[in-house]
């Protein structure tokens, strides 16, 4: 699968994107003062419509009538509980630890980059998912499964890791405000997602015309949507980052740290552990690295206020995540090859005579209902489900 001229250009697209925010947000201070007058869960009006805007195409093309047949799968159970070890207990405390390690003596910025490591991508992912040839339907199943629990499990994490470990002194996180920000932010566009191909597709029968026709035209729509986002945080925080960017640097240690293990150590454990076809590998590795910086913000704004240092290296997040994760997706699309060449190895080795067919054509695996992957030429061989 070749990147089309809008995925080839992303990388200078997503950085003159940066710079033209941050070139408004200092030159044209009302700027930002009129793009922060209204908001929606603690999050400006402007973020709010472009997260809906990059997130709706991606979700338009997820196959939800498949998902059943996936879930059903013998492998499933392995995905999903991988999936909740990474998000659930091994994220969380990696961020932790780093924060600790590298903001020992800024004790709000701590606490602020620990909101952002118990914070479960359920909105970027996807855009970063779908550049790296993931799977789609997986990548929704785990981004629903990381809300749901999010619901329930985000305030007593982040008391946990920041009042109780960490001895912050902050408020107590409000459990609404985790309940209404993941309702907003993924309920509303995966519900429009699942409507949308519902009528379009299945209530009409326009099958041809929605996945050649419809989902072509709106595609490119979570790209732009994506900058546009991208260009309006950068107006409401660049400014502000200049100010202060000792500590903005300090704050993108533990980060870029953070990224950097989450996403190889998870791909690496996809190849050795679990033994993951390239899809899923690549969606655990995105789902497990990226956060919810739209929860994180909104909380830490609701929990110690907008001018807060908690506030601040929450804000940090998204604007170190955007372009390390977009490196990450050139990373993982020139490791394919090397990946697939490894799994196969590694299946060869651990898997002989169980599961396995040979054959002497190109190779393939199949998991579930995410279809074919093939390999570099060798000995064919495929998961089977026996």
């Amino acid at each position: 699968m070749q990147l089309s001229w809008l995925d080839r250009l992303l990388p200078l697209n997503i950085l003159l994107a940066m710079v033209l925010g941050t070139l408004i947000g200092h030159y044209v201070p009302s700027a930002a003062t009129n793009l922060n007058s209204g908001s929606i869960a603690d999050v400006s009006v402007p973020i709010f419509v472009g997260l809906l805007w990059m997130m709706y195409p991606v979700l338009c093309k997820v196959k939800y009538e498949s998902l059943y047949s996936i879930l059903s799968h013998q492998d499933a159970k392995k995905v999903i509980l991988f999936s909740l070890l990474i998000n659930v207990i091994v994220a969380p405390l990696i961020m932790t630890g780093l924060a600790w390690a590298t903001l020992p003596d800024l004790p709000h910025e701590r606490t602020g980059v620990i909101m952002i490591g118990a914070a479960r991508c359920i909105a970027m992912v996807l855009i970063w998912n779908q550049l790296a040839c993931g799977d789609s339907e997986w990548c929704a199943i785990l981004v629903a499964i990381n809300a749901f629990i999010q619901l329930f499990l985000y305030g007593p994490v982040v008391y946990f890791l920041s009042v109780t470990i960490s001895g912050s002194d902050g408020g107590i996180v409000s459990m609404w405000l985790t309940v209404r920000s993941v309702l907003i932010f993924l309920g509303i566009p995966l519900a429009g997602g699942m409507v949308t191909r519902f009528i379009l597709r299945h209530l009409t029968k326009w099958e041809d015309w929605y996945d050649n026709k419809f989902l072509p035209l709106i595609g490119p729509q979570a790209l732009i949507g994506l900058l546009y986002t991208i260009v309006v945080m950068f107006v409401l925080q660049g400014d502000t980052i200049i100010h202060n960017i000792p500590n903005a640097l300090r704050t993108a240690v533990p980060l870029l740290l953070y990224f950097a293990i989450l996403f190889t150590g998870t791909l690496v454990a996809s190849l050795y552990i679990t033994k993951s076809p390239y899809p899923i590998a690549v969606t655990q590795s995105f789902t497990a690295a990226g956060n919810n910086f739209e929860l994180a913000i909104a909380v830490a704004v609701a929990t110690y206020g907008i001018d807060s240092k908690e506030a601040f290296s929450a804000v940090i997040g998204p604007l170190i995540e955007v372009p390390v994760l977009l490196g990450l997706v050139y990373l993982a699309r020139g490791a394919e090859g090397f990946y697939n060449r490894k799994l196969v190895i590694v299946l060869g080795t651990s898997e002989s005579g169980s599961g396995i067919e040979s054959g002497p054509a190109h190779s393939e695996i199949t998991l579930g209902g995410q279809g074919r992957l093939p390999l570099q030429p060798a000995n064919e061989f495929k998961v089977s489900d026996n």
